[in-house]
């Protein structure tokens, strides 16, 4: 079998599998006595490398093996092929996945130590579920722990052929460091508003607090010109109490009594007058 001829055969499984192939799953496509070297696939395997150069997909080798790929540059277009948007993982699923990456393996319990809160049994189904993450054992103590590590399929899907492809911990540091930072300007940014606005409701409390000063000055003068009104009035009435005779002093209670009630009246207006 001539390369041209077997590069053209493994491009076509590539494009049929949909899925990485490495290289003894290529074999296994051949007949046992017509079955190509592995020189013989590699050298077909990078003249089909070499020919997606200029194309908008390449070959992408991961953990698994080969596969063809859509180009990084072109997946905001192709992502519209699927009406179904891919799905968005939280801060605390990704975090757990990052500390599974970077130090299977481990329990739960050194995960929750690490970032010093639970870890939701919902996070943990769901790393299983999407087959990034796997149990490898049990760790000797009381309880035995499950030991989780990262899957084959982790590497492919991050397009990863290896763990040592990881980037390194001090360029993540790095990033948060910077997203710190961010997020400090972004408070700092929130403190100066709180207190442009504070600022703003102090200035109208104290002009509202002014103006009821003003208001409660107003109504005492009132209140004291209706005192001494009121206090001229009984002054009056005393008087003519006194001329009226015994047989009247039954009714002399009435005025007094009335000049009582319209004092109060006053002074209860007055009172409610700041409120309105």
């Amino acid at each position: 079998m001539d390369a041209e001829q077997l590069r053209r055969i493994v491009e076509a499984a590539l494009l049929a599998a949909g899925d990485s192939m490495d290289i003894p799953a290529l074999q296994k496509l051949f007949d046992e006595e017509w079955v190509p070297e592995r020189d013989e696939f590699k050298a077909a395997l990078e003249d089909i490398e070499a020919d997606c150069r200029d194309r908008g997909y390449e070959l992408k080798r991961t953990a698994s093996g080969y596969r063809f790929q859509v180009k990084e540059q072109y997946a905001q277009w192709i992502g519209k092929l699927w009406e179904e948007k891919p799905k968005k993982y939280s801060r605390a699923t990704l975090e757990t996945l990052a500390l599974i990456a970077y130090r299977q393996p481990l329990t739960r319990g050194d995960i929750e130590q690490v970032r010093g809160v639970a870890v939701s049994s919902d996070i943990i189904r769901t790393l299983h579920d999407r087959g990034w993450i796997r149990s490898v054992g049990h760790r000797d103590v009381p309880g035995r722990p499950a030991l989780y590590a990262t899957t084959r399929q982790f590497l492919d899907n991050f397009n990863l052929q290896s763990l040592e492809q990881l980037p390194p911990l001090s360029e993540i540091r790095e990033l948060s460091s910077i997203d710190r930072e961010l997020q400090f300007e972004e408070a700092l940014a929130e403190g100066k508003a709180e207190k442009q606005s504070g600022d703003a409701e102090k200035h109208s409390e104290d002009s509202e607090e002014d103006r009821g000063d003003a208001a409660e000055t107003d109504d005492a003068d009132r209140l004291d010109s209706d005192t001494e009104q009121a206090a001229t009035e009984d002054s009056a009435v005393g008087e003519r109490v006194d001329n009226f005779t015994e047989r009247d002093s039954a009714l002399a209670v009435q005025p007094q009594t009335l000049v009582n009630e319209n004092t109060e009246s006053t002074a209860i207006d007055n009172e409610e007058s700041p409120e309105s």
